[in-house]
């Protein structure tokens, strides 16, 4: 299969708030920009099927709607690497093909998913991630009438609470595993962010009675699916009867570009300066994948990302307004971190890489993420390790698996498509 390659000034792989401010950046500079993402539409996990609700999100449409410099990437995802003549050249795989493309510079604003703890029953139909069925709730999965309960930890659980109200669903409990002093402490700094705090009112005025700290779930039981749940409050046992379980024990960065670029990684984010340039030049970071802060930090760091990228002057307003996001940043890392208990709920027959069925008994003995994957299949099924690798990290202190191209899942026609390539052409994506 041929492939095309296309010539860009500026690409930007993701499309939510970091990716959609970086955009407009370049935009309103005249620049040439190739905007990459997986998914349908632009506007990322937290503005699924709303662009509308937020008129920076409208705004950053109706730039891209009606400038001729920029091309749209949808449904399209980085395989790998390819050699270039300019400073980077990216492998991708979309609905017409193979495409390379050939950029100056780099902007990763990959976002984030879900982190996934294992605990008995973990994998029921009818558990799901709580972002994963915000998600679904916005597709039109039904859920009209369900019993649900949202636990795991940090603002999302309220997020996805309120999608699941608005949609029908009976939201039973919130179960927020940090504690009540943890929570306190946040709430006595919100004030620091006037929108949020806003926000958060909102938000836990919808379900006063329902939201309880210092509560996990220990496992979930049902036959053929979910009926019910046994968590952990305090120092109390019970079980409450429910339909589904969203659970979400926060986010974590996507770095699979900035590894497949080199970029260095500082814990579970993308390192960057103050300028959110990346250890490899010429790629800049911003949003989730620098550390998990919201939609606000995104959308500042990708207009200052777009703007160092560019050697554009970047405004003292904005370098306050990210010094204040990037405080926040942290007081959610401090405020809701994890209770090292919940890395000790699954028993030996806890599946840990539902791909592959393998669970913690047959992981026993190994030292690392390599011996296991060899001897098990481990991190070999449809995630390829983005789940249960970040599991075995936190459960049992491995490593990171690390990365190697294909980055996703790829036709063997886009791989091969690198060894016959055409002289590149300036034409669209379809």
């Amino acid at each position: 299969m041929a492939m095309r390659e296309i010539q860009t000034e500026l690409a930007i792989i993701g499309s939510g708030p970091a990716g959609l401010a970086a955009a407009s950046v370049a935009i309103e500079a005249n620049r040439t920009v190739c905007l990459v993402d997986n998914q349908a539409q632009p506007g990322g996990q937290i503005w699924r099927g709303g662009l509308q609700s937020d008129s920076r999100a409208h705004a950053a449409m109706q730039s891209l709607a009606h400038s001729d410099g920029v091309r749209l990437a949808q449904h399209t995802l980085v395989a790998a690497l390819a050699p270039s003549h300019r400073a980077h050249a990216l492998l991708l795989e979309g609905p017409a093909g193979p495409v390379c493309i050939h950029a100056d510079r780099v902007i990763l604003a990959n976002g984030a998913r879900e982190r996934h703890l294992p605990f008995p029953g973990w994998t029921l139909p009818g558990v799901t991630g709580a972002g994963g069925l915000q998600a679904l709730v916005k597709g039109g999965w039904p859920i009209q009438g369900q019993r649900v309960v949202v636990a795991g930890s940090g603002p999302l659980l309220l997020a996805s609470a309120r999608t699941v109200q608005q949609a029908g669903g009976q939201v039973t409990h919130i179960l927020e595993q940090a504690s009540q002093a943890s929570l306190r402490r946040f709430t006595l700094q919100l004030p620091n962010w006037p929108g949020k705090a806003w926000q958060a009112l909102l938000l836990g005025s919808q379900f006063l009675g329902r939201y309880r700290a210092d509560s996990h779930v220990v496992a979930a039981h049902g036959t053929s699916k979910l009926e019910a749940i046994e968590i952990k409050s305090g120092n109390q046992t019970k079980t409450i009867a429910c339909d589904h379980l969203a659970i979400g024990y926060g986010l974590i960065p996507n770095t699979d570009a900035a590894q497949l670029l080199g970029c260095e990684l500082t814990g579970e984010a993308v390192k960057v300066d103050s300028n959110l340039r990346t250890t490899c030049p010429g790629v800049y970071a911003a949003g989730e994948v620098t550390g998990i802060g919201g939609v606000d930090k995104a959308w500042v760091e990708g207009h200052m990302a777009a703007c160092a990228a560019l050697a554009l002057p970047v405004s003292q307003v904005k370098l306050q307004h990210w010094k204040s996001h990037h405080r926040f940043s942290q007081l959610l890392a401090e405020c809701f971190a994890l209770n090292p208990a919940l890395m000790a709920l699954a028993k030996p027959d806890t599946l840990i890489c539902r791909c592959e069925d393998v669970s913690l008994q047959a992981l026993a003995g190994f030292e690392d993420w390599r011996e296991a994957k060899l001897q098990t299949r481990c991190g070999m099924g449809a995630c390829q390790g983005r789940t249960c690798g970040a599991i075995c990290q936190q459960v049992l202190g491995w490593a990171s698996p690390g990365l190697r191209p294909p980055v996703f899942p790829a036709k063997l026609a886009t791989l091969a498509a690198l060894a016959d390539r055409p002289q590149p052409e300036t034409e669209g994506i379809s």
